[in-house]
């Protein structure tokens, strides 16, 4: 490390100096001996949401070995170049359009979904997301909704392909849908 050097003052600085603020006198420099480093910052907040967490788990009505393990979609239909489903799945379509079936009864989503997707082909909106949700309170039924979506699109010839969205766009809890044009 390298020492600024103080720059020198002439003798007419030093008297207008004197003379506007009067004479002064030098504060001696304090000097710390013994000085240790501090200790590295902890992150305390951190490690208590931590401690926290397995207390949450045990009170939780939402069981997490259920979220998002094993639970992808994807359907390509015959025909078509495995290598569609790929781009579909890597999110490289955009989507132009969404439905979100959340709190739909069964009869209510199957309706909307056919509205939605004749509407969607009749609009050249080619790629759509259905937002189904994760069936995380439909208890031991499971996901009522996901399983009607997977078996509605299966059964459209409109759908060329569908996979479950990637985790920013909805995850498990979603479907990009490609249409024919």
């Amino acid at each position: 490390m390298t020492k600024r050097r103080a720059p020198t003052v002439s003798s007419d600085d030093h008297d207008l100096f004197v003379q506007s603020i009067g004479s002064v006198r030098p504060i001696r420099q304090l000097v710390v001996e013994n000085h240790r480093p501090r200790p590295p910052p902890e992150p305390m907040q951190s490690r208590l949401d931590e401690a926290r967490v397995p207390g949450e788990l045990i009170d939780s009505d939402i069981d997490p070995a259920l979220m998002e393990v094993g639970e992808e979609l994807s359907y390509l239909k015959d025909g078509h170049s495995p290598l569609l489903l790929r781009k579909l799945k890597r999110g490289q379509f955009s989507v132009a359009d969404e439905i979100d079936l959340h709190q739909m009864t069964q009869a209510v989503a199957r309706e909307a979904i056919a509205q939605f997707l004749t509407e969607s082909r009749r609009e050249r909106r080619l790629c759509v997301k259905i937002i189904h949700g994760k069936g995380l309170r439909s208890r031991n039924e499971g996901p009522v909704l996901k399983r009607l979506v997977d078996g509605l699109l299966r059964r459209r010839s409109e759908v060329l392909a569908f996979a479950s969205a990637k985790a920013n766009q909805g995850g498990t809890g979603a479907v990009i849908v490609l249409l024919a044009s």
